[in-house]
């Protein structure tokens, strides 16, 4: 019997959906289901709606357990779901966009590069290390499907401190492949394709319907204007390195210096980039939770419908030898030969019983080995800063970081990062 803990279950949608996925396989209807969150009114939400999960898929779970205690709650896992935000939308993620807005220094998303990227990483890096410590004493041979942004910088601390499985999950790979095949109009299910690189810039190298290669229909409907405008910094970009990107134009505009200019608001304007997006996100998540608190925890029942997300996937084919391939954020140890040794990578895995064993790439394109090369140092940096508590290397790496390069001096980057440094205060361990 398996037991999986999900470790910030107060993300009560996703939870929600990652549970449904699970408790639908056969594999998984007996398992023990282990909820853990600090804020426990969203807690008891969680419980609520996995009783509700269960019903709704006919599962009947061993036991489902609501603790704010995580040690207790991955006590003896097999399977460990991170899902949480340190610092949670107000103080932290405001905090994100504020600050830099000050200096003249905008956002669209903000979680996984840039200054907020960065401020995120070095928030929950230590978080995942002291989880990571509870799992090498209390479930050692258990699995991390580990969904926590910013991605690569938290999977990479992984690999170098954590001394645990893991694996860094997100939907962007196949919910990209899905917008492209709308784009053109084949049918996703019979589609293939290959994509590599690290989470949110990663490329497919490959998009077929049987011998087709479909890049010829992706450059054809960039040409029609209202298809354009629905991707706009994506098919521009896909115009110059010739390959598409698996993260939306939104997160892929703050990713290099070319979309959002103070100098250059024509830019913002063309390719329609949303300035301020999650924090509007947020918002509006914010303004109808109570209502949907209320739905969770009344007695009607839940619909559920399978997500698209990797985790119960892994976990079906690590219970019952199901062979899958999914993709996963995983340490480079020369699976992309054109990236550093040691850095995080996104790639083709295949799943089993004997778990993740990630594909061999090669070379990549060496534009988009370029590209990313650009967002790995702003990742290495801020992950050296976590692990050693060093702030150079939390100025060295917003130095890095293209976009704030291209917008400010040293001497106001350097300010600016003092100044988020002590906004976050104790969400931050102390730096020197």
């Amino acid at each position: 019997m398996a037991k999986v803990a999900l470790i910030g279950a107060g993300s009560v949608v996703f939870a929600k959906n990652l549970l449904g996925d699970i408790l639908s396989f056969p594999s998984m209807s007996d398992c023990e289901i282990a909820l853990m969150d600090i804020d426990p009114d969203r807690l008891h939400t969680a419980d609520r709606v996995a009783q509700k999960v269960a019903a709704a898929v006919g599962a009947k779970p061993h036991s489902i357990t609501a603790t704010q205690n995580r040690r207790e709650a991955v006590r003896g896992a097999d399977y460990v779901i991170t899902m949480f935000q340190i610092g949670g939308y107000k103080p932290s993620t405001v905090i994100d966009f504020e600050i830099p807005k000050r200096y003249g220094l905008r956002h669209t998303i903000a979680d996984t590069l840039n200054l907020g990227g960065i401020m995120r990483g070095l928030r929950t890096i230590p978080v995942l290390l002291d989880l990571a410590k509870d799992m090498r004493e209390l479930c050692p041979d258990a699995l991390m499907l580990q969904y926590v942004n910013p991605m690569a910088m938290n999977c990479w601390s992984l690999a170098r401190s954590g001394g645990v499985r893991a694996v860094g999950l997100c939907h962007s790979v196949q919910g990209t492949a899905q917008q492209l095949c709308g784009y053109i109009g084949v049918p996703y299910d019979q589609v293939h394709y290959r994509v590599a690189g690290i989470n949110h810039m990663a490329f497919f190298l490959e998009f077929k319907l049987g011998v087709e290669n479909l890049y010829k229909r992706f450059f054809d409907v960039a040409e029609n204007p209202e298809i354009f405008a629905k991707d706009a910094v994506r098919f521009e970009m896909m115009k110059h390195l010739n390959y598409f990107v698996t993260e939306s134009s939104e997160h892929f505009s703050e990713y290099c210096p070319y979309f959002i200019r103070r100098d250059r608001p024509d830019l913002i304007e063309r390719f329609d980039v949303p300035l301020d997006e999650y924090i509007r996100r947020c918002e509006d998540i914010i303004g109808i939770w109570e209502q949907r608190r209320i739905e969770y925890e009344g007695d009607e029942p839940i619909a559920i419908k399978r997500s698209s997300e990797y985790g119960s996937l892994i976990v079906d084919s690590m219970q019952t030898n199901t062979p899958r391939v999914v993709y996963g954020n995983v340490k480079n140890t020369g699976l992309i030969t054109n990236l550093p040794t040691g850095c995080c990578v996104e790639v083709p895995c295949l799943v089993d019983k004997n778990g993740i064993q990630p594909t061999y790439i090669g070379n990549l394109p060496p534009q988009l080995a370029a590209i990313i090369q650009t967002n790995v140092n702003v990742q290495s940096l801020t992950v050296e800063a976590a692990l050693t508590g060093k702030r150079d290397y939390v100025y060295q790496a917003a130095m890095m970081d293209p976009h704030t390069c291209a917008e400010l001096t040293i001497d106001e980057i350097k300010a600016m990062v003092d100044e988020m440094l002590e906004a976050h205060g104790d969400f931050i361990p102390s730096l020197t």
